[in-house]
């Protein structure tokens, strides 16, 4: 009888350990849905330090107390691993984004070979770096990096870019077009059902403020242009401290 008792104090404790948890996390999200009432977080979790909260809302991460009577905006660092657990909170939200456009909406330029990394790239066709990138391709393809376009016309969704753009999509040859128009060349314009203006918007969203904006299959975003070997190095290091 003492075992039975025993055993059902500690399940009591445990289911009470429980409830308490859910109550902290029901009361945070009160306290938040006043603070910021129109947002809703995706997740509330405990970090590392002591009494503080995660909330996540995808792009924008917040730091609660437990108590519900602060929030922090800023970033967290791993003083021993010298990584932010924000910023891996954010890629993670970004890698969710990227996936939601299937790789069938984008105009993709596969490995050579063994595939070692995959990177979703936003591009304009008029930007020159975006250009040099391009220009490059076969060697990145050698590299055994895949490219995933996604087309973001910086000069927004009326713009000679967007239609430029478009057309590249909407060509029989996406790969052909897109690499005339890229150089300047003269393409045939052409109208479609095309996810143009989807891509651009879930750029802005994902935090692409210029082109090319390079994502890594974790959500890491590598801005600007890399040359072939310094992207296979800096993907190899990203890879690597995941």
């Amino acid at each position: 009888m003492k075992k039975i008792t025993l055993l059902f104090i500690a399940i009591t404790a445990l289911a009470s350990g429980a409830a308490s948890a859910d109550q902290i996390t029901d009361n945070l999200k009160q306290k938040l849905k006043s603070a910021i009432p129109n947002e809703t977080p995706k997740s509330i979790t405990k970090t590392p330090i002591p009494g503080l909260y995660e909330a996540n809302y995808g792009m924008q991460i917040y730091y609660i107390s437990e108590d519900g009577n602060y929030i922090v905006d800023g970033e967290i660092i791993n003083l021993a691993t010298r990584t932010s657990l924000t910023s891996s909170s954010i890629s993670g939200a970004r890698k969710d984004k990227i996936a939601s456009m299937p790789a069938d909406q984008t105009i993709v330029f596969p490995a050579k070979g063994d595939t070692k990394h995959v990177i979703t790239v936003f591009t304009d066709i008029d930007c020159g770096y975006c250009r040099k990138l391009h220009n490059q391709m076969a060697e990145y393809n050698g590299l055994g990096i895949e490219v995933r376009y996604m087309l973001f016309p910086r000069a927004g969704l009326q713009s000679a870019s967007y239609n430029k753009a478009v057309s590249s999509w909407c060509a029989s040859d996406q790969q052909s077009e897109l690499t005339k128009a890229k150089n300047g060349k003269e393409i045939t314009m052409a109208e479609c059902n095309n996810p143009v203006a989807a891509q651009y918007l879930l750029g802005q969203e994902v935090g692409v403020t210029g082109t090319p904006a390079i994502i890594t299959e974790g959500g890491q975003i590598i801005p600007g242009y890399r040359k072939p070997a310094d992207m296979l190095q800096a993907l190899n290091q990203l890879a690597a401290a995941q």
